[in-house]
C-alpha cells in the first residue's frame, strides 16, 4: 500500500498541520490546544469533574490530570470540593478564561476558516461527519 493510500498516515499528518496552526494561533493567549479543549468543555457545559473532561475528549485521567495542573498554575482554572461528595473535584473557569472566550472562540474560527477553505460547503459536512464516525468506531 502507498503511504498517501493509509488513513493513518493521512490523519496523523492532517492532524500534525492543523495542530501546528492551532497552536501558533493560540500563542498570543497561552494556551495550547488541549487547554483550549478543556476551556471549550468547560465553556459549553460549566463546571465539570476531571473524569467528566476526559470523557468529553477522549483523554485518559493522567494526561487531563497534567493540562489540569499547568492551567490552574497559568491561572485559567480552578480546582474545588465537591460539597455533594469531598471525593470529587470540580473544575471551574476563572474571570482569566472567561475574559478570553469571545477572542479563542473567533480564533477557533479563524482555525476552522482557514483549514476547510479549500474544501466546498458538502464537502465539509462529509469531513466532520465521517471523522465523528470514527471517533464514535469501536475498533478494539
Amino acid at each position: 500500500m502507498e503511504l498517501n493510500e493509509c488513513i493513518n498516515y493521512l490523519l496523523s499528518i492532517s492532524q500534525n498541520k492543523v495542530f501546528k496552526h492551532f497552536s501558533k494561533l493560540l500563542e498570543e493567549y497561552n494556551l495550547t490546544p488541549a487547554q483550549y479543549g478543556v476551556l471549550n468543555c468547560l465553556w459549553r457545559k460549566g463546571e465539570m469533574s476531571p473524569k467528566q473532561i476526559g470523557a468529553m475528549m477522549h483523554l485518559e485521567a493522567s494526561t487531563v490530570s497534567g493540562i489540569l495542573d499547568k492551567m490552574q498554575k497559568a491561572g485559567f482554572i480552578e480546582r474545588s470540593i465537591d460539597p455533594e461528595n469531598r471525593r470529587n473535584i470540580l473544575v471551574a473557569t476563572t474571570k482569566k478564561s472567561k475574559a478570553i472566550q469571545q477572542d479563542v472562540e473567533a480564533t477557533t474560527e479563524q482555525l476552522n476558516e482557514s483549514v476547510l477553505q479549500f474544501l466546498s460547503d458538502s464537502d465539509k459536512v462529509v469531513l466532520k461527519k465521517s471523522l465523528a464516525s470514527i471517533i464514535q468506531a469501536d475498533f478494539y
